[in-house]
């Protein structure tokens, strides 16, 4: 962190105050230093107020000999955005998958969380549909590991468009993602996810190689809002996640490259997959 006043931290090799230096303002040094390393300290774990608090103090020990201080501590404004701005980019980076820059699944598991809290007052629903590329070992197979990454990093620009706004997709682990779609009627998820296949199915892939095909499978999960069963227990993220699987697991059976969802009791295929025959049944008991 970079002190408030470059001259407080001169000292000599051993750690010790500058030739001339007084006991009193070593002293002094050691304080706005203990109080910066504090505020640094806060700020990386989000407490702002407290972080500012010990930067102030730290401020006030630099300033304490001047008879006649700054009124506005602008150095002190621009340290704590600083610390703000690096400890949302950290933020940002941690819940970001390296590979493909979508959401990871720790920023999954958090923002399920979040979203099934907040449901009650909702009017809409929340889909979730999890995806995984057909056949992604032959392709790793035959074309090597590094255009493998290369086309999960496309796949992951293709499913992020046009989702609707507070959707996003995130890495659920391999080849599987992870399609988040809150406050959706079903007919608009099943279209989104059809959408998301068809980008994928029509890509020109024989660009990064020749030969190269690629689609996807994906089980589409529907959950209503809490507002329309007052008496029914909100669905832990969890079991919408299972039962997207169960979903995914169907869509795979059934000739991959397809949209598996329930609607009306019933397990069905969007798009062109629609005519398909032998549709296999929900892997999840009770769904």
């Amino acid at each position: 962190m970079t002190a408030l006043r470059p001259e407080v931290a001169e000292s000599d090799r051993d750690g010790r105050p500058g030739a001339g230096t007084p006991a009193s303002e070593s002293e002094g040094t050691g304080l706005v230093q203990l109080h910066e390393s504090i505020a640094a300290l806060l700020a990386s774990r989000g407490q702002w107020r407290q972080a500012y608090q010990h930067l102030r103090s730290a401020f006030d020990l630099v300033y304490a000999d001047q008879d006649d201080p700054p009124q506005v501590p602008e150095q002190l404004r621009r340290e704590v955005d600083r610390l703000r701005r690096e400890h949302a980019e950290a933020r940002e980076q941690s819940l970001r998958d390296s590979l493909t820059d979508s959401y990871n699944r720790r920023y999954l598991d958090e923002r399920l969380l979040d979203i099934v809290a907040e449901r009650g007052s909702t009017a809409a629903g929340l889909a979730i549909a999890l995806i995984d590329l057909d056949w992604f070992k032959q392709v790793n197979d035959t074309f090597g590991h590094l255009l493998g990454d290369r086309v999960l990093q496309r796949v992951v620009e293709l499913l992020q468009e046009e989702l609707p706004e507070g959707g996003f997709c995130a890495r659920y682990g391999g080849e599987e993602f992870v399609l988040v779609l809150p406050d959706v009627e079903p007919g608009p998820a099943v279209e989104i996810a059809e959408s998301a296949r068809l980008r994928v199915e029509r890509h020109a892939w024989a660009s990064l190689a020749p030969g190269l095909r690629v689609t996807v499978s994906i089980g589409l999960a529907y959950e209503p809002p809490p507002a329309g069963a007052p008496t029914r227990a909100p669905v832990a993220p969890e079991q919408q996640l299972l039962r997207a699987d169960s979903l995914l697991y169907t869509a795979k059976q059934s000739g991959r490259n397809a949209v598996a969802y329930r609607a009306n009791g019933r397990v069905l295929l969007a798009g062109a997959a629609s005519g398909r025959r032998g549709i296999a049944e929900s892997r999840v008991a009770g769904y």
